[in-house]
């Protein structure tokens, strides 16, 4: 299954991003939560900073455009085959930037994405 990371991971249970967190785990995707906060999101621990993660499929973005530029060479340093800008994220120099890198964009919601099976 696909390894997604998701960027702007929160434990609070009305966020997008923890929502999108507890049903890639339920449809059987690895996840790997990262945000400012530590904490857990249903026993996966949020990580911090700019983890090395290995084999990263795709990254789902919750935060908007000012907060990425900060994670631009993490972002594209993971080498993700696709990243998915939920609404509000959308950023074009990020898009660009990936593009450039041969890495797939989608203006997107992952919910949507994956309630019906377009993941």
């Amino acid at each position: 299954m696909k390894k997604t990371l998701i960027l702007g991971a929160s434990t609070n249970k009305t966020r997008y991003s923890y929502i999108a967190t507890q049903r890639l785990k339920n449809h059987g995707y690895e996840v790997v939560p990262v945000g400012i906060r530590e904490g857990d999101i249903e026993g996966i621990q949020i990580q911090n900073g700019t983890p090395d993660v290995a084999g990263v499929d795709t990254i789902t973005l919750y935060l908007n455009p000012q907060r990425q530029e900060a994670y631009y060479d993490y972002i594209l340093d993971l080498k993700p085959k696709r990243i998915i800008f939920n609404p509000g994220t959308e950023n074009p120099t990020l898009m660009r930037l990936a593009r450039e890198q041969g890495i797939e964009t989608e203006v997107a919601c992952t919910l949507v994405l994956l309630s019906t099976g377009g993941y």
